[in-house]
């Protein structure tokens, strides 16, 4: 339904990583309006109908709109734990990266 005809991405690419982009493209997309009914929902100086009117709209929107809905991925390897949002890379191929290895007791030392 929202997916893109041609991929923009510069990674390691399997189903996940191209649900995640799509995701982080149509919530991108739709930000701006869904604040706009967030907005008139909760105010309450307006009327009850425009604002049950906006509830409603807002409820019908796509899953995909939601921020909740976007995942923080790996670049390198796709894996949705232990991602390190600053690089967007998990724990194992930022340590591959800057050249650390793990020890036995989970602390980083140069090699």
């Amino acid at each position: 339904m929202f997916r893109a005809k041609k991929l923009d991405l510069s990674c390691f690419v399997n189903v996940r990583i191209i649900r995640d982009h799509t995701k982080r493209k149509v919530f991108a997309q739709h930000e701006p309006e869904r604040q706009a009914l967030r907005y008139i929902v909760r105010n309450t100086a307006l009327a009850p109908r425009t604002r049950a009117t906006a509830h409603l709209e807002l409820a019908r929107m796509h899953a995909y709109t939601r921020s909740t809905q976007v995942k923080n991925r790996c670049l390198e390897g796709g894996k949705g734990r232990g991602v390190m949002r600053d690089f967007r890379l998990a724990r194992v191929s930022f340590c591959l990266a800057v050249g650390m290895v793990w020890v036995r007791v989970g602390l980083m030392s140069r090699v």
